[in-house]
């Protein structure tokens, strides 16, 4: 394949993650369609870590540091991140989304940040960073795992990025009254580490 061809596989493969997640938001309200679609869809919406199991084409202000931190889990978020008018702003984001691989929802994303997974291990994150890729979509971040617990996906979690978002930005005009909620469709990739020392 000449190069000219990879671009063009590589194009075509990065449009269609972006309408398979357009789809996922637009039906959003309709959790089994949801479900069936990414399901449908996961082998297309779901990036591929690289060679030396990071994941990839992220910014260099959110690569996970060192040289043992190794991706052990990549889920595909799909759900609101809620905004509350307080008279001035809409305010912190606070997400609640539902994780997807190969076999369907794994884990759910709420509030702390936290990540649950179905098998109860759960783990917080602390930002570290945060860079704007697309200015129609949230940023990318890196976090710090904090405190993660029990076995499961999530268990010795070291770091994670939230990277490929889509959508979930505040409200741009102000609301209405004070306590007014938005809750704004997004997805993204998430990429869960682990040091390859333990």
């Amino acid at each position: 394949m000449t190069n000219k061809q990879n671009e063009m596989k590589t194009m075509n493969q990065t449009n269609l993650r972006r309408l398979g997640r357009s789809i996922l938001v637009a039906l959003f309200a309709n959790k089994t369609a949801v479900g069936a679609l990414a399901l449908l869809l996961g082998g297309s919406l779901t990036a591929l870590a690289g060679n030396d199991n990071r994941a990839p084409e992220v910014p260099d202000v959110i690569e996970v540091p060192g040289t043992t931190n190794k991706v052990h889990f990549h889920g595909f978020g799909l759900g609101v991140q809620i905004y509350t008018w307080d008279g001035a702003s809409w305010g912190k984001a606070v997400p609640s989304a539902m994780l997807f691989d190969g076999n369907g929802v794994v884990a759910t994303h709420f509030a702390g940040p936290t990540w649950e997974s179905n098998s109860g291990s759960q783990v917080v994150g602390a930002v570290v960073q945060l860079v704007t890729v697309d200015t129609n979509a949230i940023p990318w971040v890196l976090l710090k795992a904090v405190n993660p617990e029990g076995p499961g996906i999530f268990a010795n979690t070291t770091w994670i990025q939230r990277v490929n978002t889509t959508g979930g930005k505040a409200p741009s005009t102000d609301g209405a009254f004070i306590g007014q909620v938005a809750r704004v469709p997004y997805t993204a990739d998430y990429f869960f580490y682990r040091s390859s020392n333990d």
